[in-house]
């Protein structure tokens, strides 16, 4: 049975596992991990403050260091998705 993402953010697969999460498909050559490296509280709940953000390859052959592609720290869960969705397609679209 072939997995099904809960959530999804312009049709690819978005999961969380404790403060990093993941974009995009396992199957393609990049894909996009966000760690929350801070939080703040806004309207009695935590939200994500400073999210780092990392274009990485797929390919378990290549060493852990030359797997990351491209990456920054954003403000806002919203702008790091944002951004990383523009890189990941753009990387993905290269291969």
């Amino acid at each position: 049975m072939p997995f099904t993402p809960k959530l999804t953010y312009k049709g690819k697969p978005l999961v969380r596992k404790d403060n990093e999460l993941y974009y995009g498909r396992m199957t393609d050559p990049y894909v996009l991990r966000m760690q929350i490296l801070s939080t703040k509280p806004v309207g009695g709940m935590d939200v994500a403050d400073k999210v780092h953000i990392q274009v990485f390859s797929t390919n378990d052959s290549l060493a852990p260091e030359a797997r990351v592609f491209r990456q920054t720290t954003k403000n806002g869960l919203y702008n790091a998705l944002d951004i990383g969705s523009i890189w990941l397609q753009k990387a993905n679209e290269t291969r």
